[in-house]
């Protein structure tokens, strides 16, 4: 359809979900979709009294958008227009618009797979991608299909390609809305930004409040960001008039509502944000927006199961939303802290959530769902197969699904709890054992972000000094960087769950909670895969029972622990950074998971002592919990680690004389000899080592170490190698020794590549008229002729040739070096000898 304003865009809609189930509208920012279109679609003849509900992403845009629709028709929230999330909600009997968080479409779905209440489901900022919007959206349209072929869908956003939305909505019809956005002014850097971002960011703060005017609206990456830009601004003494308003999820909703609303007169706000505030939210007063540059996001790694917080670079369609902030209400100005040539080098937008993410609850939610297989439902972008099968994994080792992929009766109770599929096993889990309390305070510490902030929360991992600080005691050894409004929201969570799981457990008594005892109990209920087992060294590392490896960054009193579970860690680097954890016993583990643990006998090569070392050991994972000498291995088992260490040695360690070397050289020159089709077997060193177990297993049995196998006559096991009439033919073909005519039993060397090598004094070889050949006289040998001193005068392999030509000139030289030895004009004919003997 062609571009509209707003105002013709919401009779167009109304018309066009009139005539079809679901349609795609996009809008820039400043369109005022999100509240305009709901209020909109009250009074549609397709709704029949049914309720309107909107998937915000974000807690805080959800409460805005339901606020200011409410303010549009003079009523309180929670009578025509309410809200749902986690742990606040405000509907009643009347409410016509439920804005609703992505956990919550979620829970309606699998509480009403009809949704029998609900007229239609709008997707509010579907450009954002999250896992939740995509997977509520495929539930939605199963929805259609199976049960609600009347249940509408409309899709927002601001910035999508919406080609693939509208293909995957059955070809759905698509309004453009023109928006209502002010000119913003663009402004880049000359130069990339040198130092600190924080100092950055404060000097273009400072610009934008002497040469601009209006509120200014900061975009930084994380919280640690927003409290060090803060401080900046505040030491700099900006006057009563400028206002520092933090804005981010884990603030209290006054604080949030604070930095919302607009500036009280005479003052102006400089709001620090995190990307939460790049849509849905008006901030009223803002002419000015700074944007960083910068995005934290959390990246999933499904082989190895960790999570990790990146900082990456703005996307091109994030800038965009983020620019926009600034002509809402009015022109503006938009700094952007990086230079014009790098703006055309930023990404156009974002993987969508699903691709990096972690699956499991996605993977519990479908098979509640009865969807064992995620391709079978329409997706806009499929999950990962390697991320499916990793969440699958998790939840069969948590016990909600069966081998065949089925949810089994624990995993239908762990789906009904609204948290991680690792909470949820450890709450359920918990009720047994009498530490349904602990897990409820546990879990609602690890569902939120620390409670500690600044260098105590760096310096101490330990999650019961958490536990600590929600029980009221020990609150000086936080250092008092507690974050009240944080340890608020977590009793209150935990107190929610601690209702729910009381019934559950079917009594009301309280617990008296035991974190120094219970808290790696519980852990390792949610976390079977980050076990963990101290090193041996000085470093603090730690190996998880998945077999990655982990360590404490900054020294922890945590790190003299011999066992841990790690509740949360960094997963980015090769042994990722330890950031929350719990010591836990080795009897403790046994305790929980002793059907797991496996009995093995190991059979290895010690390289240090040179020696086989034998061992019976317990296992979990990759963890070897105890481990006792074995008094009789295997033979094989010996056999086979021996040869192994042989192997790292190299055959150098094996008693080698010149004969077996000079043996080994023999009968590579008759494989060389008879070429490709040679009989000879490869005796190379290359090849022994391959072979290893062939030749020289049998001769080593019940040998444990280095030592024994040094003195082992190598003689025995190289002859078997051979076959008898092989044994024979070698010395036929390949004889050790020449006799000369001078009546010396010579050895010939076959190390050469080319011919053999025999090394004889001159004088013994006169009257030898043809060169001495081997392989039964079909290959000569290469003559190395020698002075009386053994230096080489002369090599051959034509000993006729060299009498008739080159020895007279031998002749005069070793004549005036050799005076006292016999050197007669015709060899030929002179007596041979090994002697000196005086000229006459």
């Amino acid at each position: 359809m062609s571009r509209l304003p707003i105002e013709d865009v919401l009779p167009a809609l109304g018309q066009a979900l009139t005539g079809g189930p679901n349609v795609l509208l996009t809008a820039p920012p400043g369109a005022g979709k999100t509240t305009r279109v709901p209020l909109a679609l009250l009074d549609a003849p397709w709704r029949q009294g049914k309720t309107i509900v909107m998937l915000e992403p974000r807690r805080l845009a959800a409460r805005a958008a339901a606020h200011r629709m409410a303010a549009s028709l003079k009523e309180p929230v929670g009578r025509t227009v309410g809200y749902r999330m986690r742990l606040d909600s405000k509907v009643g009997p009347e409410t016509a618009i439920e804005v609703v968080t992505e956990g919550v479409l979620t829970r309606l779905l699998q509480d009403d797979p009809a949704l029998s209440r609900y007229a239609i489901v709008l997707f509010d900022e579907f450009h954002e991608r999250s896992l939740q919007a995509d997977a509520g959206l495929a539930l939605c349209l199963e929805t259609q299909r199976l049960f609600r072929p009347d249940l509408r869908l409309l899709v927002m956003s601001a910035t999508l390609d919406g080609g693939p939305i509208a293909a995957l909505m059955g070809h759905a019809p698509v309004i453009v809305c023109e928006g209502r956005l002010f000119p913003v002014e663009t402004r880049y850097l000359e130069q990339p930004p040198a130092g600190h971002l924080d100092a950055a960011v404060t000097q273009i703060v400072r610009r934008a409040l002497a040469q601009d005017q209006g509120s200014l609206l900061v975009f930084l990456p994380g919280m640690a960001d927003i409290r060090g830009v803060e401080r900046k601004l505040l030491d700099a003494g900006l006057g009563p008039t400028v206002r520092i308003a933090p804005l981010h999820g884990d603030l209290p909703q006054a604080a949030q509502d604070a930095a919302i609303e607009p500036a009280p007169a005479g003052t102006r706000k400089v709001v620090l944000a995190t990307s939460i505030a790049e849509t849905s939210l008006t901030i009223d007063g803002v002419r000015v927006v700074i944007d960083a540059g910068r995005l934290r996001v959390p990246r999933f790694d499904p082989r190895s199961g960790l999570t990790r917080l990146e900082t990456i670079r703005v996307t091109q369609d994030s800038a965009e939303q983020r620019r926009g902030r600034a002509g809402r209400t009015g022109p503006g100005i938009c700094y952007r802290l990086w230079t014009e040539r790098e703006q055309a080098a930023l990404a156009p937008r974002r993987p969508p959530e699903i691709l990096e993410a972690d699956l499991a609850p996605l993977i519990l939610d479908l098979a509640q769902w009865g969807t064992n297989d995620p391709a079978q439902l329409s997706w806009v972008t499929p999950p990962p197969t390697g991320s499916v099968a990793q969440a699958k994994e998790l939840l069969t080792e948590l016990g909600a699904l069966s081998a065949d992929g089925r949810l089994t009766e624990h995993g239908w109770r762990m789906a009904g709890l609204p948290v991680h599929p690792r909470l949820a096993h450890m709450l359920i889990a918990a009720i047994p054992l009498g530490l349904t309390e602990l897990a409820c305070d546990l879990a609602a510490l690890l569902s939120e972000r620390d409670l500690l902030r600044g260098h105590t929360a760096s310096r101490h991992a330990d999650l019961r000094l958490r536990l600590d600080v929600v029980h009221g005691r020990h609150d000086a050894a936080a250092g008092g960087a507690v974050d009240r409004s944080a340890l608020q929201r977590v009793k209150r969570t935990a107190d929610l769950w601690r209702r729910h799981l009381v019934r559950q457990a079917g009594g009301s008594k309280r617990e008296t909670p035991d974190p120094d005892h219970a808290a790696g109990i519980l852990l390792a209920l949610a976390y079977p895969d980050r076990i963990a087992q101290r090193q041996a060294g000085d470093g603090g590392r730690y190996l998880l029972t998945n077999g990655r490896g982990a360590l404490f960054a900054a020294p922890d009193p945590l790190a003299a622990e011999p066992y841990l579970v790690v509740a949360d860690l960094d997963g980015g680097a090769q042994w990722a950074r330890i950031n929350l954890a719990a010591p836990i016993s080795r009897g403790e583990i046994e305790s929980l998971y002793g059907n797991r643990i496996t009995q093995e006998e190991s059979v290895s090569w010690d390289e240090k002592a040179c020696a086989v070392r034998a061992s019976r050991r317990r296992r979990l994972r990759a963890l070897i919990l105890s481990e006792e000498a074995l008094s009789k291995p295997d033979d094989t088992s010996t056999a086979g680690a021996l040869l192994q260490g042989i192997r790292e040695t190299g055959l150098d360690v094996l008693a080698w004389t010149p004969e077996l070397r000079q043996w080994q050289a023999r009968i590579a020159f008759l494989r060389r000899f008879d070429g490709p089709d040679s009989d000879w077997p490869d005796v190379s060193d290359e090849a022994l080592l391959r072979r290893l177990d062939e030749w020289l297993g049998p001769f080593v049995t019940g040998f444990t170490t280095l030592e024994r196998v040094k003195r082992l006559d190598l003689a025995p096991p190289l002859h078997a190698l051979l076959t008898w009439d092989q044994q024979r033919k070698l010395d036929r073909l390949a004889p050790t020794h020449l006799t000369v005519p001078s009546g010396s039993r010579l050895r010939i060397e076959y190390e050469q590549p080319d011919l053999p090598v025999l090394a004889v004094r001159l004088q013994e070889m006169f009257g030898c008229k043809e060169t001495p050949r081997v392989a039964d006289g079909r290959v000569p040998v290469m003559v190395h002729l020698l002075s009386p001193a053994k230096r080489p005068v002369q090599v051959t392999k034509d000993l006729a040739s060299f009498w008739a030509n080159a020895y007279q000139e031998v002749r005069k030289e070793l004549r005036g070096r050799y005076p006292k030895h016999h050197w007669p004009e015709d060899p030929l004919t002179a007596q041979p000898t090994a002697r000196t003997k005086k000229r006459t």
